[in-house]
């Protein structure tokens, strides 16, 4: 009996024994587990804070502060603050908390606009062709002097490109946005079949349509050929390009008018110069005009219908709904003796158009966000807005005035021109801080007078001591 007692009181023991492991292997598990959990926790968390600081030190951040701003929209910001992170713009107002690290640009004094657009230029990239990406001269004198008239954008052949300097990527904006097409009066075969491009091409347009909507209910059904269709007008008929023309006589305009009233696109006219005449019938077509607010060409004394110039053109068009750009004559940097008429005086140019009618925000729009639209990159450029790329210039005036400079010029948030420190406009009214112009200006066989007053007082002091040094001293006399 005693030792069957002491089995079963063995057994029992190890029955207990194995109960309680079972019970706390559960428990240990946990812990095991909670502890594993716990280090990849905190190695996450580590390498989350190691990336949002990687990333806090790739985040650039520039600022222009204390700025007269005209966004470009119609708003108007005094000491204003604009902030870009990572070359677009982050917030635009009055009081805007700045980021540790930020780079910031005092336009205190200064007005500040959206950088400006040409909507065509030619050699501000050097000999540039087609191919940009690969011919592109980021460091040409050119590109120089256009940014130190305010241009930020432009486009050249087409194309849709940025003045950055130095650098090759981001310069190609947008490859194409509009499509020349010839409607000229001297061409009558050429307009005729541009006539039936758009007759056949529409009447696929209408039949594809329909062959959508059918094709729902009959699977089986052919798609409508497209042998007779073109397939740049169907780009322009399904909105995907714009449709450009060169054209300034009255007749022309109206035909172009009514020809994108009849198919439902908006034309995009450069020259229109006698576009004033029919305002009402480009303004119904949706028509974008690009003009030169001084140009000039005489009326026809065989017609007795309105013609020739106007420098009200501008403000006319633009008074009936026609969105207006503005250009120079000459679309080059011209060092050849014509001042004034070339790509550098895209301002001179509004400020024509202004002389003409148009309002100091109409003629702002027409150097800025109307040609970034024909050139199909105005979600970038164009305007001061927050989410676009931050282009602007930094003024001392009014930027239709022949005498203001432009001080800055911005190119996705980075300086890329500093008037005071380049050779082209350094001399000319030079602010404090100028270290390349001349205090005083010296005409040729002249001497360079002292700098400062200074320097002139101790010229003075020296002239002084040599006089005199040149006296004998008297007491030395008297003892000889």
């Amino acid at each position: 009996m005693k030792f069957h007692e002491m089995l079963q009181r063995r057994l029992l023991f190890a029955a207990a024994a194995c109960f309680c492991t079972l019970v706390a292997l559960p428990t240990v598990f946990a812990q095991e587990k909670g502890a594993d959990d716990k280090k990849e926790d905190e190695k996450k968390d580590a390498d989350k804070k190691d990336g949002d600081a990687k990333k806090k030190e790739e985040d650039k951040w520039f600022a222009v502060t204390h700025a007269d701003l005209y966004t470009g929209t119609g708003a108007r910001f005094r000491d204003a603050t604009v902030l870009a992170k990572n070359g677009k713009i982050e917030k635009i107002g009055v009081e805007v908390d700045l980021p540790e690290g930020t780079t910031v640009l005092d336009a205190g004094g200064l007005v500040v606009y959206p950088g400006l657009v040409a909507y065509s230029s030619n050699g501000l990239f050097g000999a540039a062709s087609s191919d940009f990406a690969d011919s592109v001269n980021t460091f040409s004198p050119n590109l120089v002097m256009a940014l130190g008239n305010g241009i930020t954008t432009t486009g050249q052949s087409g194309a849709a490109l940025k003045l950055k300097r130095g650098e090759i990527d981001g310069v190609l904006m947008k490859d194409k946005a509009t499509t020349l097409l010839n409607f000229s009066a001297q061409n009558p075969q050429g307009r005729r079949s541009l006539l039936d491009k758009f007759a056949a091409t529409s009447q696929y347009l209408r039949d594809y349509r329909a062959w959508e909507e059918k094709k729902k209910n009959d699977k089986d059904l052919k798609e409508p050929a497209k042998k007779d269709s073109d397939a740049t007008i169907l780009q322009i008929l399904k909105g995907e390009i714009l449709a450009r023309f060169q054209s300034d006589d009255r007749d022309e305009l109206l035909g172009i008018a009514r020809l994108a009233q009849k198919y439902g696109f908006r034309p995009v006219i450069e020259g229109c110069r006698e576009g004033w005449t029919i305002a009402e019938e480009l303004g119904r077509a949706g028509a974008y005009a690009v003009v030169t607010p001084r140009d000039r060409v005489d009326k026809s004394e065989e017609l007795v219908a309105a013609g020739g110039t106007s420098i009200e053109n501008a403000a006319i068009l633009r008074a009936h709904g026609v969105q207006i750009a503005i250009v120079p004559s000459g679309k080059s940097v011209d060092l050849g003796g014509i001042a004034g008429r070339d790509i550098l005086a895209l301002t001179v140019e509004a400020g024509f158009g202004v002389r003409g009618g148009l309002t100091n925000d109409a003629a702002l729009e027409a150097i800025t966000i109307v040609p970034a639209r024909l050139l199909g990159v105005d979600h970038r450029v164009g305007s001061l807005e927050v989410g676009k790329d931050c282009d602007l210039i930094v003024c001392d005036g009014d930027i239709m005035h022949y005498e203001t400079f432009v001080q800055q010029a911005v190119v996705d948030g980075k300086v890329v021109y500093e008037k005071n420190k380049e050779l082209f406009y350094a001399h000319i009214r030079p602010r404090n801080d100028s270290a390349l112009a001349p205090e005083t200006r010296v005409d040729k066989g002249q001497e360079q007078p002292e700098k400062t007053a200074a320097a002139a007082e101790s010229k003075d002091d020296a002239k002084k001591d040599e006089k005199k040094s040149d006296k004998p001293d008297k007491k030395e006399e008297k003892k000889d």
